[in-house]
């Protein structure tokens, strides 16, 4: 009877990890963290400028709006994730929020 051993190419993936290398396994997870909590932020701030169409704190809704998404977009940046047109796209953002980031 022969022994079962894993493919050579799993062998390497069950070493144990380096510190360097977990630590920048927690660096990564921290950033998707961080990124998924800014994205939220956009999600909200947009949903209450969506939800109060005209009249008094608007101006204060645009503002809190262009904050987020201006934060979003830098902390994308940092991360190398340069793509505006496609998360402006995808969260629908309006004009008169990208004008205050000075978005084009």
């Amino acid at each position: 009877m022969s022994s079962l051993r894993p493919p050579q190419s799993l062998v390497a993936r069950l070493k144990p990890e380096t510190g360097d290398a977990v630590l920048h396994y927690e660096l990564m997870q921290e950033q998707a963290y961080s990124l998924g909590r800014a994205g939220a932020k956009v999600e909200a701030a947009l949903a209450a400028l969506r939800d109060h169409p005209g009249g008094d704190g608007r101006a204060e809704l645009v503002k809190a709006a262009a904050d987020a998404v201006w934060g979003f977009l830098v902390q994308r940046e940092v991360m190398g994730l340069r793509d505006r047109a496609a998360i402006i796209s995808h969260y629908g953002i309006p004009r008169e929020v990208l004008v205050r980031i000075g978005a084009r």
